[in-house]
Protein backbone atom coordinates (compact mmCIF):
# COMPACT_ATOMS: atom_id res chain seq x y z
CA UNK A 1 0.00 0.00 0.00
CA UNK A 2 1.46 3.23 -0.70
CA UNK A 3 0.90 6.80 1.25
CA UNK A 4 -1.44 8.92 0.38
CA UNK A 5 -0.35 12.48 -1.53
CA UNK A 6 -0.61 15.63 0.53
CA UNK A 7 -0.01 19.18 -0.40
CA UNK A 8 2.33 21.05 1.81
CA UNK A 9 0.21 24.00 2.19
CA UNK A 10 3.60 25.86 3.75
CA UNK A 11 5.33 26.03 0.66
CA UNK A 12 3.08 27.64 -2.05
CA UNK A 13 -0.20 29.94 -2.16
CA UNK A 14 -2.82 28.77 -4.97
CA UNK A 15 -5.79 30.99 -6.67
CA UNK A 16 -7.87 29.63 -9.10
CA UNK A 17 -8.54 31.41 -12.60
CA UNK A 18 -11.41 30.73 -14.38
CA UNK A 19 -10.31 27.03 -15.42
CA UNK A 20 -6.67 27.31 -14.55
CA UNK A 21 -5.06 27.33 -10.75
CA UNK A 22 -2.56 29.27 -10.19
CA UNK A 23 0.52 28.17 -8.18
CA UNK A 24 2.82 29.99 -6.70
CA UNK A 25 6.15 29.08 -4.71
CA UNK A 26 6.53 30.43 -1.24
CA UNK A 27 10.49 29.84 -1.40
CA UNK A 28 11.45 30.80 -4.84
CA UNK A 29 8.63 33.20 -6.22
CA UNK A 30 7.97 30.79 -9.36
CA UNK A 31 4.75 30.46 -10.51
CA UNK A 32 3.09 27.53 -12.06
CA UNK A 33 -0.61 27.51 -14.24
CA UNK A 34 -1.95 24.39 -14.32
CA UNK A 35 -4.34 23.53 -17.02
CA UNK A 36 -6.48 20.65 -18.08
CA UNK A 37 -4.88 17.43 -17.01
CA UNK A 38 -2.68 18.94 -14.59
CA UNK A 39 -5.42 20.83 -13.02
CA UNK A 40 -7.36 17.97 -12.65
CA UNK A 41 -4.76 16.02 -10.78
CA UNK A 42 -3.75 18.95 -8.35
CA UNK A 43 -7.65 19.12 -7.21
CA UNK A 44 -7.46 15.57 -6.76
CA UNK A 45 -4.95 15.51 -4.22
CA UNK A 46 -6.84 15.78 -1.05
CA UNK A 47 -4.43 14.22 1.07
CA UNK A 48 -6.99 10.58 0.78
CA UNK A 49 -5.36 9.58 -2.03
CA UNK A 50 -2.75 7.79 -3.43
CA UNK A 51 -1.03 8.12 -6.72
CA UNK A 52 -3.39 5.06 -7.81
CA UNK A 53 -6.22 6.42 -6.56
CA UNK A 54 -5.32 9.55 -8.41
CA UNK A 55 -4.63 7.94 -11.92
CA UNK A 56 -8.53 5.92 -11.52
CA UNK A 57 -10.16 9.24 -11.13
CA UNK A 58 -8.49 10.44 -13.85
CA UNK A 59 -9.44 7.25 -15.78
CA UNK A 60 -13.19 7.89 -14.53
CA UNK A 61 -13.24 11.51 -15.82
CA UNK A 62 -11.65 11.06 -19.25
CA UNK A 63 -11.14 7.18 -20.28
CA UNK A 64 -8.33 4.64 -20.32
CA UNK A 65 -6.21 6.62 -22.73
CA UNK A 66 -4.85 8.74 -19.18
CA UNK A 67 -1.28 8.30 -19.89
CA UNK A 68 -0.15 6.91 -16.62
CA UNK A 69 3.49 8.50 -17.28
CA UNK A 70 2.65 11.89 -17.78
CA UNK A 71 0.47 11.77 -13.88
CA UNK A 72 3.70 10.04 -13.09
CA UNK A 73 5.82 12.88 -14.68
CA UNK A 74 3.46 15.73 -13.23
CA UNK A 75 3.66 14.31 -9.76
CA UNK A 76 7.06 14.04 -9.56
CA UNK A 77 7.38 17.37 -10.28
CA UNK A 78 4.94 19.55 -8.36
CA UNK A 79 7.44 16.76 -5.44
CA UNK A 80 10.21 18.20 -6.83
CA UNK A 81 9.02 22.36 -6.75
CA UNK A 82 7.92 20.89 -2.73
CA UNK A 83 4.10 21.17 -3.40
CA UNK A 84 3.56 17.89 -2.49
CA UNK A 85 4.66 14.89 -0.78
CA UNK A 86 3.40 11.38 0.64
Amino acid sequence: MTLPIRKLADAFTETAIDEEVVVMSLASGDFFTLEDTARAIWLLIDGTRDRAAVLAALEADYGPEVDADEVDAFLASIAVAGFVAA
